[in-house]
């Protein structure tokens, strides 16, 4: 019999776990660990940002469906790996603390043969003095809660313009580190459409600021496809939409402090300016989840199994090289943990060992450059990798090859809908492949042909029908397992 512990229940977390306890026997034992009692389809959390749906519509209870599938579930989170056990331990282990409201504080053991690391991110809002949303001045989408409060407020600056009030409101990145830009491109443009539908555009000010040098850098170093026969980028085709709508970008800025009422930021020039706002919704940078490791002896060993931000470091080069040197095989295959092939990082949660967007710095030594995007579709993909492999160790023992989903080979689509009615919506879709560039392989480091962006209603109704479709595969409902990830 083996233990296998997945210590997160997020999109890659809850993807292998559904995977593992679906090709295992049940002599098998599947266990989850999660301080969240509640699963969250994050990408509609732009849609509960407007208000245009409810937390219930992209959240549901976690211990059904585990209960259902014979997955032993524990609401807590881990603290400490320790991977090769100890005097009391004969197998490795990990210590968790729960946060159960019903035994909150208290700390076990769980054992383990294989142990997934799904953790996500940490939301790093002090990052920036005044960042976020419990004890700064702006307003997030990263929870369903925390977008619930973003439309409320939202809509309380909306009802002030339709009183004839002029506001300024600013959508983007809250560190010169961040990424997800792309949820920042959408949720800009679904506050544009909420403007126009309550006939207060003209009463707004509507700006994105990012920490990307160019639109259309989606932290990917942006994308070349065919439009119409030609070839363009996601710069210009960004562009395009910020100009139609009316939109302002302010390029390559770090934020430094955030008032009630003032943006203070550096830009890449080395200027710094200030911008008054009457909303907005800024992302954080994230780190990882302040993890910690120890060898049998008791002493730390963090610092080998995690890179400095908390990621855990896994196959990948992680040797220092310049920015030009780095090439898409230095990206991780299998997610197995330096030194420990039965731990596996995925989703936010391994250490990308490079980033794919240029790194630049302002003149003053600021970090302004987005962050490798790894969430949404990729994330599924790894969870489920190391699922497999977990599953192919155990029936055929441990030298049984590991699978293999390289960002490098690995493509994923990002679709920004804009509102949510069946014909009055529109979304900004974009594939790319692969995630990472290969520029050993094409000039523009992808598959032209498979790397493409459109505008228009089909795309909204995929989103849509993507939420759906997700819903109902993490709810583990009759025939999940066909849905890709």
């Amino acid at each position: 019999m083996a233990d296998i512990v997945i210590l997160g229940a997020g999109i890659s977390g809850h993807t292998a776990a559904l995977h593992l306890r679906r090709l295992l026997s049940k002599e098998h034992r599947v266990v989850v660990v999660s301080p969240n009692s509640k699963w969250n389809w994050i990408p509609s959390n732009i849609w509960v940002g407007i208000g245009k749906m409810t937390a219930k519509d992209v959240t549901f209870e976690l211990a059904p469906i585990y209960k259902r599938k014979k997955i032993e579930f524990h609401q807590a989170k881990g603290t400490v790996i320790h991977p090769e056990g100890d005097a009391e331990h004969g197998r490795p282990y990990v210590d968790i603390e729960y946060t159960d409201p019903k035994r909150a504080g208290e700390v076990a053991q769980l054992e383990y043969d294989y142990l997934i690391n799904a953790t996500g991110p940490r939301l790093n809002f002090a990052a920036t003095p005044g960042l976020g949303p419990d004890e700064g001045n702006t307003w997030s989408v990263c929870s369903a809660q925390h977008a619930v409060e973003c439309a409320e407020h939202l809509d309380e600056v909306i009802k002030e313009m339709k009183a004839g009030a002029e506001k300024t409101l600013v959508v983007g990145m809250g560190s010169g580190v961040c990424t997800c830009e792309g949820a920042a491109f959408e949720y800009t443009f679904n506050v544009e459409n909420q403007l126009r539908q309550a006939g207060v555009r003209d009463k707004a000010t509507l700006i994105y600021l990012t920490n990307e040098k160019e639109l259309g850098d989606f932290g990917v170093d942006g994308m070349r496809f065919v439009d119409q026969g030609f070839e363009t980028s996601s710069e210009l085709w960004a562009g395009s939409l910020f100009r139609e709508r009316g939109v302002k970008p302010i390029l390559g800025a770090a934020c430094k402090e955030i008032t009630k009422d003032v943006i203070r930021y550096e830009t890449l020039e080395g200027t710094f300016h200030e911008l008054p706002y009457d909303f907005a919704m800024l992302l954080p940078p994230f780190t990882g989840q302040p993890l910690e490791a120890k060898d049998k002896d008791g002493n730390d060993i963090t610092s080998e199994l995690f890179a400095p931000n908390r990621f855990m470091k896994v196959d990948a080069d992680y040797t220092p090289k310049p920015y030009e040197e780095w090439r898409a095989e230095d990206w991780p295959n299998t997610y197995e943990c330096v030194g420990y092939p039965n731990i596996f990082a995925v989703g936010i949660a391994f250490a990308p060992p490079h980033p794919i967007s240029r790194p630049r710095k302002s003149p003053s030594g600021t970090m302004i450059a987005p962050a490798p995007p790894r969430t949404g579709m990729p994330s599924g993909v790894m969870g489920k990798t190391a699922a497999k492999t977990i599953v192919k160790r155990i029936k055929h023992g441990n030298s049984a090859a590991a699978e293999r989903a390289s960002l490098a080979n690995m493509g994923a689509a990002c679709v920004a809908s804009t509102g949510l009615g069946a014909f009055k919506g529109s979304a900004a879709s974009m594939t790319m492949m692969p995630v990472v560039p290969d520029y050993s392989r094409t000039p523009t480091g992808r598959n032209i042909k498979q790397t493409r962006g459109r505008i228009g209603l089909g795309g909204h109704w995929v989103k849509y029908m993507l939420h759906i479709l997700f819903i109902y595969k993490a709810k583990a409902l009759p025939g999940w397992q066909l849905i890709p990830e």
